[in-house]
């Protein structure tokens, strides 16, 4: 009797792993895209009943159980197909090696505070450090600065982040900003008030350039922003129409023949909305359609996309055209929410590229009073 019970849970959790496979537009209804969001777990039961059947020698149930946890993980594999063992050994030992050096011989150097410990003040008087020394590197004529900009091999560090309701910490976001030299930077679910305390902590002395989406009653937590560093070609308030927020985009001439964007974009929640859900998502695969009609330019969507590549409507968006961070580089699972949690958290927040660029290195951590993670990642220019 166990074993038959046992088997038909294995059944169901089959039937629930295939829902991932179903057709994009088809996870529009409650409560798939839910259900769907958790089919990686589902090797936990799968174990559970393995041990069990391993126990009373049931060797049927026991493949039975193996297989099924085998299929809930068939789409994690591509987080880690460029993984190697020995390669983080090395990374491992390489920052130990380096901090034990900082700590030894020679005069010691002073920690900076954690961003959190640091004061406005100090933020800032950082923040006019950082500019002094920016204005001095970049006193060359306005062409070595054309051609350094607009170089072919150019790189650009991109941040993205869920500000849960504008209630994320101003300070803590420029302070990483700073510390990682962020050159777009992309925050969903913004407020005026949180906007404001962002310039109060100096974002807009490192950014002079921002556009932001209008602040609507139908907003999904809030509004999106993007800023950037350097003089953008254009802006516009919503690059691309979806039932969502707006999708607020600036470009950036990288050479004479090439434009690349970058978009911050937060599609609904299935809560509110199943259909608007779907469809705000693959709606974001009309960026990669606009970049292939104009040949050799790039789209780079960064934000909170509340889905994972386990969801049909994320993989159409990925067939439009895009690449994404964490699935492209193969190092491992980026998971961003809920922040709160090592495990079991799950991948909502992503950076996206269409073909033209590449990204070189990934990376996701807290940013304190929001319960997503924040995303970096370098994208590079082919």
């Amino acid at each position: 009797m166990i074993v038959v019970v046992l088997s038909i849970v294995l059944l169901i959790l089959a039937a629930w792993i295939a829902l991932g496979s179903l057709p994009a537009g088809a996870d529009a209804h409650m409560p798939l895209p839910y259900m769907i969001a958790l089919v990686p777990l589902m090797w936990v039961p799968s174990l559970a009943i393995a041990i069990v059947a391993l126990v009373m020698r049931e060797w049927g149930l026991l493949c039975l159980a193996i297989a099924v946890g085998l299929a809930s993980q068939m789409r994690e594999v591509s987080y880690w197909s460029h993984w190697s063992p020995s390669r983080d050994l090395l990374g491992l030992l390489s920052r130990t090696n380096a901090g034990d050096a900082s700590n030894t011989g020679g005069a010691k150097t002073r920690k900076k505070p954690a961003h959190g410990q640091r004061s406005t003040e100090e933020l800032l008087a950082d923040i006019r450090a950082a500019r002094r020394e920016t204005e001095i590197n970049a006193s060359e004529t306005a062409s070595d600065v054309l051609a350094q900009r607009t170089s072919s091999s150019a790189s650009f560090t991109v941040m993205t982040l869920n500000c849960r309701y504008g209630r994320a910490s101003a300070k803590d976001i420029v302070a990483t900003v700073l510390s990682r030299n962020v050159t777009v930077l992309a925050l969903q679910e913004l407020t005026a008030d949180l906007v404001r305390e962002l310039d109060d902590n100096g974002l807009d002395m490192l950014m002079s350039y921002h556009q932001l989406g209008e602040d609507k009653e139908t907003d999904n937590g809030g509004f999106n922003g993007i800023w950037i560093r350097v003089d953008p070609k254009s802006a516009e308030r919503s690059a691309v129409p979806i039932p969502a927020a707006d999708v607020p985009s600036v470009t950036l001439q990288v050479d004479p023949m090439r434009d690349i964007t970058f978009a911050s974009a937060h599609p609904k929640s299935p809560m509110r909305g199943c259909r608007d859900w779907s469809a705000g998502i693959r709606g974001l695969g009309r960026l990669a359609e606009t970049a292939k009609r104009t040949d050799h330019d790039i789209a780079v969507i960064l934000g909170d996309l509340n889905s994972s590549p386990d969801h049909p409507s994320f993989r159409a968006l990925l067939k439009a055209g895009f690449q994404d961070a964490n699935l492209s580089l193969g190092e491992g699972r980026r998971a961003t929410f809920p922040s709160w949690i090592p495990w079991p958290r799950i991948v909502l927040d992503h950076a996206l590229a269409t073909k033209g660029a590449r990204f070189t290195g990934v990376e996701s951590f807290p940013i304190e009073g929001t319960d997503h993670l924040a995303l970096v990642a370098t994208v590079a220019l082919d």
